[in-house]
């Protein structure tokens, strides 16, 4: 049996790496579009190992979030590779924010997330020394990892079973020929193959649309933005400190995170990118633009959600205003303090209604198994997500709910 998996971050590397511990004969090739594994959303993320805590009870997401947070952690610890369970605190910093920082706990329990606990504001400072708060919700198996890193000791896992791991080789489409699938390369020449699993990230919509599957959802690209301590100030930060979600949205808003070097990243606030792959912000790509704009689900998104879109905005232009509003978790943090750092870019779906997607999506179409989103916290879950992928694609599972 051969299998094919379109796309070389940790998604795909992991889902590759158990579909040759699932099937020893079966033939294994991975194909990446850039010259190195892990190029896009895999190395561009925050580095957070989420412990399950924001999820709708029995959703994709809170299943698969639990369980990859155990096999990541075994994974590391088998692999020396760096993790380090540093926690989490989430601070409601109004009265109004603690009905939801209430509901959060709740879902955070159903969830079965271990060890949580409600702290008052001095509780807080006792867990994160300068951070300021009415009450927090403090999540200690919360972690951080080096995901670029584990994607690495995927390939090198896949190539060890027998597999291949294939860069610089992108894709056009995924066709059918003689009953089967196959794998146009963009270049020239088509594999042959008796399953294949699509793993693109940015590029899933387009890659599907091109392989006539349905047009939604479709991948709107936003941009997080991060600055980061100087490393004389890193100290004001043992770990992750969260701002109290938005329910209506699906970013966290702007937060403080520990990295796996030391370092501590402020941010990211999301503003839409003008290309697939934007993470300068002057990059434009006007196929990628057009695209964006004429889909219907993204002017009604942006028609529902201009106040917040607005906000991100006026965050992005004004370092000020961004730094004010890492102040209200951390006062002692000053615009002074903080420089540029790296920015990601976000996989969202968007339906043709404007809902953003939340949940993962993954659906089998004719031995072809398609991940149409796989935003946080998918790069935590990538080792249960690759579970599934791999029982879909080899019909050991009939539908994904």
């Amino acid at each position: 049996m051969r299998v094919i998996v379109i796309g070389g971050g940790i998604l795909g590397l992991a889902t590759a790496r158990e579909l040759a511990a699932q099937r020893a004969d079966a033939e294994v090739i991975v194909l990446e579009k850039e010259p190195r594994v892990a190029h896009h959303q895999t190395s561009h993320n925050s580095g957070v190992v989420h412990a399950g805590i924001y999820y709708a009870p029995g959703s994709l997401k809170a299943r698969l979030c639990r369980r990859g947070l155990g096999l990541l952690r075994e994974y590391c610890a088998a692999r020396g590779l760096p993790y380090e369970q540093c926690g989490k605190v989430v601070v409601a910093t109004e009265e109004r924010e603690l009905g939801r920082l209430r509901a959060l706990s709740e879902r955070a329990a159903a969830n079965g997330v271990p060890g949580l606990r409600w702290l008052d504001g001095d509780q807080l400072r006792g867990v994160e020394p300068h951070a300021r708060g009415l009450a927090a919700l403090h999540s200690p198996e919360t972690a951080i990892a080096d995901f670029a890193a584990v994607a690495e000791a995927l390939a090198t896992d896949v190539r060890a079973a027998g597999g291949e791991v294939r860069t610089g080789t992108a894709v056009a489409r995924v066709a059918r020929e003689r009953g089967r699938p196959a794998v146009a390369l963009s270049g020239r020449g088509v594999l042959a193959a008796d399953r294949v699993v699509v793993c693109a990230g940015l590029q899933s919509d387009r890659l599907a649309r091109a392989s006539g599957e349905p047009a939604e959802p479709r991948i709107v690209p936003f941009r997080g933005e991060y600055w980061q301590l100087r490393r004389e100030r890193t100290h004001l930060v043992r770990g992750l400190i969260y701002p109290v979600p938005d329910p209506a949205l699906p970013f966290l808003g702007v937060h403080l995170t520990r990295k796996i070097d030391g370092g501590v990243w402020l941010g990211p606030n999301a503003v839409l990118a003008l290309a697939l792959e934007g993470y300068e912000r002057r990059r434009v790509n006007r196929r990628d633009l057009y695209e964006t704009l004429s889909w219907p689900g993204t002017v009604r998104m942006l028609r529902r959600h201009w106040r917040a879109g607005v906000a991100e905005v006026s965050r992005s232009l004004r370092k000020r205003q961004f730094i004010r509003d890492i102040q209200r978790y951390v006062p002692s943090v000053a615009p002074e303090d903080a420089i540029p750092a790296p920015a990601g870019v976000r996989a969202q779906a968007v339906d043709r209604d404007g809902s953003l997607v939340d949940d993962f999506r993954l659906g089998v179409a004719d031995g072809v198994v398609w991940v149409r989103n796989a935003p946080s916290p998918a790069a935590t879950s990538s080792l249960a997500i690759a579970e599934e992928l791999a029982e879909l694609a080899l019909g050991r599972r009939q539908a994904v709910t």
